[in-house]
């Protein structure tokens, strides 16, 4: 399989290397970085291409790195039924930059990209109805950033006064905002199941 995704990767750098910045196969998978203005066109090309025929797109997702000034990379993953190939695509951006949407080439990019825009916040140009589709209306932030706090924003109760759904300003008191409470392991003076065989394990030494 090494050599098959060698062989690949040889012929994507051969036939679009405006598109190809590297490539790398690790644990039996090919990774390909495509520069942001040509996703859609490599893309196209991995569909339409005979020796690659990856026709269906299976996930597109992404991840943050806070401290690096390329902050995202936005990760696609395809597969090729009729090759019997997997690869992944990986474009590197900044904060502020715009990604090209690939739905006018697999329609199924559009829920895909619409999580991702509303984890992250990335924007697809080019994407026919680009908004929220996992977090509620008017939610502040994205969840997925490594900066989201992990309590929210906000938080939703159903007010039986006003007989409607409220949103206020998450209040935690200060011992839930610094996690050192015990677990309901701790301090507990009964034997959990499980726990006479590590005894019986000791008395026998």
């Amino acid at each position: 399989m090494s050599d098959a995704l060698k062989d690949l990767a040889g012929h994507l750098e051969l036939k679009r290397p405006d598109c190809v910045l590297s490539w790398d196969i690790a644990y039996g998978e090919l990774t390909v970085d495509v520069a942001p203005a040509n996703i859609a066109g490599f893309v196209d090309f991995l569909k339409a291409d005979p020796t690659c025929k990856f026709s269906t797109l299976v996930d597109i997702t992404a991840v943050d790195y806070p401290e690096r000034a390329k902050r995202f990379d936005v990760v696609y993953h395809f597969l090729s039924m009729y090759q019997n190939h997997r690869i992944r695509l990986r474009v590197s951006i900044r904060e502020e930059d715009v990604v090209p949407s690939i739905v006018s080439i697999h329609s199924s990019a559009n829920w895909f990209e619409r999580e991702v825009f509303d984890m992250f916040g990335i924007i697809f140009s080019g994407h026919p109805d680009l908004r929220r589709i996992l977090t509620d209306y008017g939610f502040r932030g994205y969840p997925l950033r490594k900066d989201f706090p992990t309590t929210g924003y906000t938080e939703v109760r159903y007010d039986e006064e006003l007989k409607r759904v409220v949103y206020e300003p998450v209040k935690l008191v200060q011992e839930y905002r610094q996690f050192d409470f015990m677990s309901p392991w701790e301090g507990a003076n009964y034997i959990l199941p499980g726990d006479e065989k590590g005894s019986e394990k000791g008395e026998a030494k």
